[in-house]
Formats: C-alpha cells, sequence, structure tokens
C-alpha cells in the first residue's frame, strides 16, 4: 500500500484528505507541522508528500527543500490556501513535483496525486 504523508496546521484539512486518501486506498499519515512531517519523512518514507506551504515554524518551502535534500526523487505536492503565485513559483523551482489550491476537493487532489 503506497504512504502519503500530509503536513498541515489546519486539523480540517487533515482529516478531509485524510478520509478520502484512506478511502482511495492509501496508507496516510498526517501531521500539524513541518518539523515533525520531516521526522516522518526519515521515518516513514512515504512515496508522496502533500505539504500546506503557509505554516507557522517551518513552513511548507522549508519542508520541501530538506526532503529534496535527502531524497531528491521524492514526490512533494504543495498546497496553499492563499492563491500566492510567488510562493507557487518558489515552489516549483526548488523541485516541487506540483501544487493544489485550496480549498481541495476530491477529483482535483485525486488527479495530482496520480
Amino acid at each position: 500500500m503506497e504512504k502519503i504523508l500530509i503536513i498541515d496546521d489546519e486539523k480540517a484539512t487533515l482529516s478531509m484528505l485524510s478520509l478520502f486518501l484512506g478511502a482511495s486506498g492509501y496508507e496516510v499519515l498526517t501531521v500539524e507541522s513541518g518539523i515533525k512531517g520531516i521526522e516522518i519523512f526519515r521515518a516513514m518514507r512515504p512515496s508522496i508528500v502533500l505539504t500546506d506551504i503557509k505554516m507557522p515554524g517551518m513552513d511548507g518551502i522549508e519542508v520541501l527543500q530538506k526532503i529534496k535534500s535527502e531524497d531528491q526523487n521524492a514526490e512533494v505536492i504543495m498546497m496553499t490556501g492563499h492563491g500566492d503565485m510567488d510562493l507557487t513559483i518558489q515552489s516549483l523551482k526548488h523541485d516541487a513535483t506540483d501544487y493544489i489550491t485550496k480549498p481541495i476537493n476530491d477529483s482535483e487532489i485525486k488527479l495530482v496525486i496520480e
């Protein structure tokens, strides 16, 4: 079973994505901070990481950079609720696989994950 790690400081987002992706056959790991996300990534090596860009403490760009420095082939998808194109472009420059805007709908997340 493919593992997906979701990093987001919003519990509602974690819950919604966890339910949908779990029902779609993925093993879902969730954490509420970038620092904890890096720890889980190192321990569990999920095949896909979904991370929010704007989070307190370690933001999603930092998470992306740390993950890519450890595993250049890691699939990291950035999530943003802010529609900030500068952050999106910065994410793609750091080799993010893709990005998705919030609110996230089921068909959109399925398409990006596949």
